[in-house]
């Protein structure tokens, strides 16, 4: 079963003599409960794709459908609170709140929605990924592989369709890029979580279920 679908996916940037095609007809399926890597060069659309699926930008042309919901036709109140329950985002720079604890950064999207946590999946959560002895601690108090163990158990809490990382380990060494991605890895295998990663990493793509590759805009071969 596919979790996420583009048909035709254009983006455009700029007018004339100066339009950037970022991506020009994309078709790409993501199936459900899997690790999808997007690969390929700098420039390549990457990005691009990935903020399209997470309704962070508006198509110049083309569909994307998330849990069989098709963005295009959400109004912007829709479409944040879209993001929010069902959309799980893990970027480079981690994004956590200075002034929030680990606890309070990684329950954030349920509190923003006014929702309640699942106790016993906040305590798996935290054991499973390591941060019981972190809740407490401020980001500034952790280690780069601390922060992002955080920010993938941040995106888990709601249980969202499907998780969007862009280059979860390019701020991190080689040992700790190697600790995160297999527990990236875990998060699909114990939770059936749907992954989606750009990595440059060739070591974490070949971790994953599915690997796609991008050149110019479009999927190659």
């Amino acid at each position: 079963m596919d979790i996420v679908t583009t048909q035709n996916l254009k983006k455009y940037f700029g007018k004339g003599p100066r339009r950037v095609k970022a991506l020009d007809g994309v078709d790409l399926s993501i199936e459900k409960g899997k690790l999808t890597a997007i690969v390929g060069a700098s420039g390549s659309g990457k990005t691009t794709l990935l903020n399209l699926m997470g309704g962070l930008y508006r198509p110049t042309e083309g569909t994307v459908r998330v849990d069989g919901v098709d963005l295009g036709l959400l109004r912007e109140d829709e479409l944040t609170v879209f993001r929010r329950r069902r959309v799980g985002f893990v970027f480079q720079d981690y994004n956590l709140a200075p002034e929030l604890t680990i606890r309070e950064n990684i329950l954030l999207p349920l509190c923003l929605d006014g929702s309640s946590p699942d106790t016993a999946f906040f305590q798996e959560l935290a054991g499973l990924l390591g941060l019981e002895e972190k809740l407490d601690c401020f980001p500034h108090m952790l280690s780069g592989g601390g922060q992002q163990r955080a920010a993938i158990a941040r995106a888990l809490i709601t249980r969202p369709a499907v998780i969007l990382a862009d280059e979860p380990t390019g701020s991190l060494d080689a040992k700790t890029s190697q600790s995160v991605a297999w527990l990236l890895k875990m998060t699909v295998d114990v939770f059936h979580q749907t992954l989606v990663m750009i990595t440059h990493n060739p070591e974490l793509a070949q971790l994953a279920d599915h690997v796609t590759r991008l050149k110019d805009g479009r999927v190659a071969g």
